[in-house]
C-alpha cells in the first residue's frame, strides 16, 4: 500500500493562549488536489504553513513521504526539534506560493525565480538561470525574464511566484489564496496556470475563496472553522449535498449567485 505523500495527525498550533489549530487529521495522496475552504480566521493558512514548517506546530505530527517533519521524536520540547538542515531536507519535496507574491523588487523576474535555486539548492548560477527560464515558460512569462516586479501586473507577479515554486521541481505545491490580492480581471490568468499544473498531475494543497474553482478542480475539499476540520470529502458532496448546516450557511451566498446567473 502506497503511503499518502502528506500525512497530518492530530496537528495543533497555539500562539500563546490562543489555540488556532485543534487536532487536524489530513491525508493527501500523490497527484491529488486538496482545497481548504472556510471563513477567515479558521486556521487554513496556519495549517498550510505548518505543513512545511514555516510555523512550528506544537501538537501532533506532520509526515512528508513517510518522514516526520520538524522533530526527531514525537515529543515537543525544544530538545526534540530537528536541526534546520534536517528540516530543510525533509521538506525539500514541498514548495509554497504566497498570497502577497513576496518578490524581491531589486531583482529581475529571472533573478527572482533563480535565487532559491542558488541560495537553497546550491545550484550554480548558469544552471539556475536555465531552470528558472524553463519554469517561466511553463507559466507563460518567457518574454518577461528581464523585467522587474514593478513593471508587471499583479497577475504576472503571482505567476512569477508560481514559477519560483515550480523551479525547485517540487512534488507538492502549497498555495495560500493565490488570487486574493488580485483584481478580478487578473484572477483567471493565475487560475489557468494552476489548472494546467493540475492537468499535469501536480499534487497541490490550496487555500482559496474561489468556490467555483475549488468545486471544479479539487479531488478533495476540506471545510475548516475555529481550527478544526468540520467536514471533508469530494466537492460534489460539500458543494451540493452537505448535510452540515454551517457549510450550507457558508456556501449560501455563492450558491445564490451561481443560481441567479
Amino acid at each position: 500500500m502506497t503511503l499518502p505523500i502528506l500525512q497530518l495527525r492530530a496537528v495543533g498550533k497555539s500562539y500563546g493562549t490562543v489555540r488556532v489549530l485543534k487536532g487536524v487529521d489530513l491525508d493527501v495522496k500523490r497527484g491529488e488536489i486538496v482545497s481548504l475552504i472556510g471563513p477567515s480566521g479558521s486556521g487554513k493558512t496556519t495549517l498550510l504553513r505548518c505543513i512545511n514548517f514555516l510555523e512550528a506546530y506544537d501538537e501532533g505530527e506532520v509526515w512528508i513521504k513517510g518522514q516526520l517533519l520538524g522533530y526527531h521524536s514525537k515529543g515537543r520540547t525544544p530538545q526534540d526539534r530537528d536541526s534546520e538542515a534536517v528540516i530543510a531536507e525533509v521538506r525539500r519535496p514541498v514548495s509554497m506560493v504566497f498570497q502577497q507574491f513576496n518578490l524581491w523588487p531589486h531583482m529581475t523576474v529571472l533573478g527572482n525565480v533563480a535565487a532559491p535555486l542558488v541560495l537553497a539548492k546550491k545550484i550554480n548560477k548558469t544552471e539556475a538561470h536555465r531552470l528558472a527560464g524553463l519554469a517561466l515558460e511553463r507559466v507563460g512569462l518567457a518574454a518577461k525574464v528581464d523585467a522587474y516586479p514593478a513593471q508587471l501586473s499583479g497577475g504576472q507577479q503571482q505567476r512569477v511566484g508560481i514559477a519560483r515554486a515550480l523551479a525547485i521541481e517540487p512534488e507538492v505545491m502549497l498555495l495560500d489564496e493565490p488570487t486574493s490580492a488580485l483584481d478580478p480581471e487578473l484572477v483567471e490568468e493565475v487560475l489557468s496556470v494552476i489548472r494546467e499544473l493540475a492537468h499535469e498531475g501536480m499534487t497541490m494543497v490550496m487555500v482559496t475563496h474561489e468556490m467555483s474553482f475549488a468545486a471544479k478542480i479539487s479531488d478533495h475539499v476540506v471545510f475548516m472553522e475555529a481550527g478544526r476540520i468540520v467536514e471533508a470529502g469530494p466537492p460534489a458532496r460539500l458543494f451540493g449535498k452537505s448535510a452540515t448546516p454551517r457549510i450550507q450557511q457558508f456556501l449560501k451566498p455563492w450558491l445564490d449567485r451561481s443560481l441567479s446567473i
